[in-house]
């Protein structure tokens, strides 16, 4: 399986990394579930999986991961560990790095993102004076992460300015059939991204799944495949058991494979229901 996922270059001349990864979300987002967490990242190691998404966020992820790698340094330096920071300012944003480095158990990040950008408030605070940009480009330069993101779900304009406006090596953002039936993130924002010729993580690949999958029969494996059907650099699933790993892993190995006759039929399914599953980005 290690070798049957495709890998896609995550930024030119830098590291491969699979076409699927492990979201934060998922058991990973939980607290105090050590042993459980451990089966699902060592699966996905099992699996070949070789991105790791965390943030600050999500309860006690850098501490579930950060003990695996503690434990397995040679495996630390095989795969791609990402976190984020939500704050705002350069002061808070480096006392979470230092935090997340001491949690993951590592002495740099492949990626360091800016979490969660909704507000032109948002941007203002972070890319003026002071800022937590400042602390991102200072991180990069000291070399504690290798490259920076930013992530969004909110308001696709405000990140697509985020990609063209600041020195992203990255951007995440929801891929899944409500985005291409309402536009902005698969329009506005890819096309920035692609512009800039930066990678793209997509995010909330299920979104509502717990939703749609039971009533019309849509598999995670279809949605997983559609959002790669894009031509993102990779995609993320949060997981809360060891299967739902493998079919993380086996829609990876399937990414190149989604008909016409299964992209119209999901967005037919969705389509009524487009703007009640757009839930993350608030109003609309």
């Amino acid at each position: 399986m290690a070798d049957a996922i495709p890998k896609n270059l995550f930024v030119p001349e830098g590291r491969q990394v699979t076409a699927v990864g492990l979201g934060g979300e998922g058991i990973l987002r939980t607290s105090g579930r050590t042993s459980h967490a451990h089966r699902v990242i060592q699966e996905a190691l099992a699996q070949g999986l070789t991105y790791f998404d965390s943030a600050p966020a999500y309860q006690d992820s850098e501490l579930y991961l950060g003990s695996i790698w503690k434990e397995n340094p040679s495996v630390r330096q095989k795969i791609f560990q990402a976190s984020k920071t939500g704050k705002r300012d350069k002061k808070g944003a480096q006392a979470d790095l230092e935090k997340t480095l001491s949690r993951l158990h590592t002495d740099y990040l492949d990626m360091w993102q800016i979490h969660d950008i909704r507000s032109k408030g948002d941007f203002d605070a972070i890319s003026g004076p002071d800022g937590a940009l400042e602390a991102f480009v200072g991180a990069k330069r000291a070399g504690k992460v290798r490259n920076i993101g930013v992530t969004g779900h909110h308001d696709p304009d405000i990140l697509a300015r985020a990609v063209k406006e600041w020195p992203v090596d990255a951007v995440m953002m929801p891929v899944n059939p409500v985005e291409e039936l309402l536009g902005g993130f698969l329009t506005t924002t890819l096309a920035e991204a692609r512009q800039k010729k930066i990678a793209v993580i997509g995010m909330k690949i299920l979104g509502a799944s717990h939703y749609i999958l039971p009533k019309f029969k849509i598999s995670a494996d279809l949605l997983i495949r559609y959002a790669l059907s894009h031509g993102i650099t990779v995609g993320i699933v949060g997981c809360s058991a060891p299967d739902e790993v493998q079919t993380l892993a086996r829609a990876g190995i399937g990414s190149k494979v989604i008909s016409i006759l299964e992209k119209e039929r999901i967005l037919n399914v969705y389509r009524p229901y487009s703007r009640k599953l757009a839930f993350y980005r608030g109003v609309i």
